[in-house]
């Protein structure tokens, strides 16, 4: 194994094993060895992420080691990002994504594991929290340019305001120019495709399979 291939190995173990100092170190040798930092992040660490997603999704581990593994991604992109030109970045990035949790609903765990693997599978997310005014959803998009506005909800009571979001990007004639995802306990696909929304996710491994499918990525 060359000395790149080990680097490239220890990022990706490195997010694997949420170890953020095992990370840094590993990110600052990709450096040091000129190893293009594109390549460090895509056959680094996204490697690493992308195994950490499949245990996930298979239930072979849980919530925290997936919060430790994308600590470890964020400390080790500290480093490496600052290093990509513009150009490159945008390359990088499969598109960009405004989340959040409705209006009316305060939870956040689902939508937080949506927004990891997100990010995890190289897009740009730019996550509202919880609780989210309609209007703030597409404010955010404008101000950033997004491509995707994806709503969650675990309320019923709250379900009716993705509509709402739908409706008020027509009213400002901006809903051709986003994809809307919906996703939650609550919601199905039926209600997706009742409401008008471009795509829906039962889990968080399919709303990053349909995100890619809706900007043509897949």
């Amino acid at each position: 194994m060359s000395e790149g291939e080990a680097i490239l190995r220890g990022l990706a173990e490195s997010v694997i094993d949420g170890d953020e100092d095992r990370a840094r170190e590993f990110a600052k040798k990709a450096v040091d060895a000129g190893i293009d930092p594109l390549t460090a992040i895509k056959e680094g660490l996204m490697s690493g992420m992308k195994v950490v997603g499949d245990r996930f999704s298979r239930l072979e581990i849980f919530l925290p080691e997936v919060l430790l593994a994308a600590d470890a991604m964020k400390a080790a992109l500290e480093i490496l990002e600052p290093l990509i030109v513009k150009e490159e970045r945008e390359k990088l990035t499969l598109g960009k994504v405004v989340i959040g949790t409705v209006q009316g609903d305060i939870h956040d765990i689902g939508k937080n594991i949506v927004a990891m693997l997100l990010k995890a599978n190289g897009f740009e997310v730019y996550d509202l929290g919880r609780d989210v005014p309609i209007d703030e959803f597409i404010n955010k998009a404008e101000e950033v340019g997004a491509d995707i506005i994806a709503i969650s909800t675990l309320l019923s009571t709250s379900m009716p305001y993705m509509e709402d979001v739908i409706r008020l990007l027509k009213d400002r004639g901006l809903r051709e120019k986003y994809k809307v995802m919906v996703g939650g306990g609550p919601v199905t696909r039926e209600f997706a495709e009742e409401i008008g929304a471009d795509g829906y996710g039962d889990n968080a491994e399919e709303a990053v399979e349909v995100a890619k499918k809706l900007l043509g990525r897949a």
